[in-house]
């Protein structure tokens, strides 16, 4: 009964923060975006709401490794698995800067579907093969003015904790722009929040390794299939090395 009543505090917390914490994105963006023109501030202000959630809930102990591996001055195609909802804060809690893929359905999430519209988030409908034109198109010109891109190239939640086929996508535009991949493995984000129920019952490890990046030279011989495989070979000896240790 206690972890239902905790839960429930939590969720309610979420909410009402949303609102508050919304608003004050919304101010910051009148007044940041006609000269912030990659929406940096924006982006910090959303690290750090996202960031909050993993601070003050005393379930989840979060331990990033391989900070070292991210050059804030370097524009990366950054590719992460993906187990949870939990993975997007968690993800915010590098406190580097990108723009999301996301699918469209998040944006209509209130306050915090609508900040993502704030940050000019990439948005996919992947029912759509127009969107996902577009989607590769908006991805090269924000890496083009600067900022990083964050896929999850499974394109969904593995419901085994376990590494599921990549999609090419992520890879393609790699190539295309020339552009560093930098892959980020995570691991415990399934059990600390389930895909399935809101009651978080349970003490929970959660991990964040940032591998080393994989940078254009090591890929221009190789097409988008190789160099995907490439990718997860490396994410999945880093996610077992995770659970080993």
């Amino acid at each position: 009964m206690g972890y239902i009543i905790f839960s429930l505090l939590f969720w309610l917390f979420i909410i009402v923060s949303s609102i508050i914490i919304f608003l004050g994105a919304f101010v910051l963006w009148l007044f940041t975006f006609p000269f912030d023109k990659r929406l940096w501030l924006q982006h910090r202000y959303s690290c750090w709401w996202a960031s909050i959630y993993l601070w003050l809930n005393p379930f989840w102990d979060l331990r990033i490794e391989g900070r070292e591996n991210i050059d804030h001055s370097q524009v990366y195609v950054a590719v992460s698995n993906h187990q949870s909802m939990l993975d997007i804060p968690v993800i915010h809690s590098l406190f580097f800067h990108f723009k999301w893929v996301s699918k469209k359905e998040n944006l209509y999430v209130p306050f915090i579907g609508w900040n993502m519209i704030l940050n000019r988030y990439v948005v996919i409908d992947r029912a759509n093969r127009k969107s996902i034109i577009k989607m590769m198109s908006d991805c090269r010109h924000h890496i083009e003015k600067g900022s990083s891109i964050m896929i999850f190239p499974e394109g969904t939640r593995t419901t085994d904790g376990n590494l599921q086929k990549f999609k090419e996508g992520a890879f393609t535009l790699a190539k295309q722009t020339k552009s560093p991949i930098l892959p980020v493995v995570l691991d415990g984000t399934g059990e600390s929040l389930p895909k399935k129920g809101f009651v978080i019952h349970k003490k929970s490890l959660i991990r964040v390794r940032v591998l080393e990046p994989v940078m254009p030279d090591e890929f221009e011989d190789i097409d988008s299939q190789e160099l995907s495989n490439k990718v997860r070979g490396l994410m999945e000896s880093a996610l077992a090395d995770l659970r080993r240790s």
